[in-house]
């Protein structure tokens, strides 16, 4: 593993914000960390970054970079007056790098930004200061990478955008990713594995599908035809226009693609609903 915590826990005055919290991240995966809003997120990433010590537990990263790992804790710190070039040279120098053009400009291509583009920061989208935030984060080329709710504030074409970046960063350059947010259908389409926090306690773990499995208890069904299925109606699904919304366990849901198939329903889109109630019991 790249990136191990073990047993963290972090308490402030009389408020315990992790409590025993292990989790473990290789290269070329990418880890979600689900939790509702004061769940501890935020303080198990400061804690992993090392701007925070936990009162118990250990931190272990088997890199052998100056720089093992970078992140991005609620949102990018950038200085809004100078350009992406020139935001980037400053946090080089801080970091003691010597950065010429050439390595400027990789960094930006790394991450999907124009080199010619030299406005102020404070002209760019919130997506592309995610992805500053992101190039900033990478400098010195850490094997770990940690960023806290990075979808927030962001339209679905820059959620969507980021995700696909956040994917090239594990997959092709072999990038350890953690990555937080309170929205399960975000993490849900490129994370490997998830961790759910509650009240700063590990409640569950393990694959992404796993999880969900868990967590599903009905389907959404899309076709053309799909009004005229006996088979639903046995399962007193909800059909509107072409639209049905069936209700049962993940055990039985390729039963009913069978049988649809054998009515020659065409399902043309299809997604579980998961409960938000399930995936946060204890």
């Amino acid at each position: 593993m790249i990136l191990t915590g073990h047993n963290l826990s972090k308490s402030f005055k009389s408020l315990k914000a992790l409590d025993k919290v292990s989790i473990a991240c290789n290269a070329g995966e990418i880890l979600g960390i689900l939790g509702a809003n004061g769940s501890g997120k935020s303080t198990l990433f400061k804690i992993l970054l090392n701007v925070l010590t936990p009162d118990t537990g250990e931190v272990t990263i088997s890199s052998n970079r100056v720089k093992p790992i970078g992140g991005i804790i609620e949102k990018p710190a950038l200085y809004e007056y100078l350009n992406a070039s020139e935001n980037l040279k400053v946090f080089a120098k801080i970091q003691g790098l010597k950065a010429n053009s050439t390595f400027i400009n990789n960094k930006l291509n790394e991450v999907g930004l124009s080199i010619d583009r030299k406005d102020p920061v404070k002209n760019f989208s919130m997506g592309m200061k995610q992805r500053l935030g992101i190039a900033i984060a990478l400098l010195n080329n850490p094997e770990c990478l940690i960023l806290d709710e990075p979808f927030s504030g962001l339209d679905p074409m820059g959620i969507t955008s980021l995700k696909k970046l956040i994917v090239t960063l594990a997959k092709e350059k072999k990038l350890a990713v953690l990555m937080s947010s309170h929205i399960i259908n975000e993490l849900s389409k490129i994370c490997d594995k998830l961790v759910v926090l509650k009240n700063g306690v590990v409640i569950k773990s393990g694959t992404t599908e796993d999880i969900l499995r868990q967590s599903t208890v009905a389907y959404q069904i899309m076709a053309s035809n799909i009004s005229s299925s006996n088979v639903l109606k046995t399962f007193n699904a909800k059909i509107n226009g072409n639209q049905a919304i069936v209700t049962l366990s993940p055990d039985h849901i390729w039963e009913v693609f069978e049988k649809l198939q054998q009515e020659n329903i065409k399902i043309s889109a299809f997604t579980p609903e998961i409960s938000m109630d399930k995936l946060f019991e204890n």
